[in-house]
């Protein structure tokens, strides 16, 4: 991204916050079923091991949490983009090296079903945060480094 607090659009939030919210009821269950580690120790290996598989869940559990939370808490402290320059949400037209054009949408979260939409920690979703009409970014593509030069920004 730009380095730093990037805004979110109103979609990524709902999904995060949805996600946040299953999570923490995962985490819930997950926490319920383990012991409280200062009782008798008394289960055979299997039960030691499944205890610790629990355990590394919900520590799995608990990072996804503070990425997430950290990412809202972050996103609440952002402004949006300047007019003119590239953040999440804006709609930008760039034309590629072989002189083709296309339009995309700057998003937070990847869309199956939307071919216009590129995120912006993807290659050239994060090469074009922060800039504007006019400018050329270059950024990796599985055959190398490419350009684009953004024609207008929404």
């Amino acid at each position: 991204m730009t380095g730093g607090p990037e805004p979110i659009d109103a979609e990524a939030r709902e999904a995060l916050d949805e996600e946040l919210a299953e999570l923490r009821a995962e985490r819930d269950s997950v926490a319920a079923t383990l012991r409280d580690g200062g009782g008798d120790q008394t289960g055979d290996r299997a039960d030691q091991a499944d205890e610790l598989m629990r355990a590394d869940e919900a520590d799995r559990l608990n990072g996804r949490i503070r990425e997430i939370e950290d990412r809202l808490r972050e996103a609440s402290a952002a402004a949006p983009p300047a007019a003119g320059t590239i953040g999440v949400g804006s709609g930008v037209t760039v034309r590629f090296d072989d002189g083709t054009e296309s339009t995309v949408r700057i998003a937070e979260l990847p869309d199956a079903l939307d071919p216009a939409l590129v995120t912006g920690d993807s290659p050239l979703g994060g090469a074009l945060l922060g800039h504007g009409a006019g400018d050329t970014v270059t950024y990796e593509t599985p055959g190398g480094p490419a350009t684009a030069t953004v024609v207008s920004v929404d």
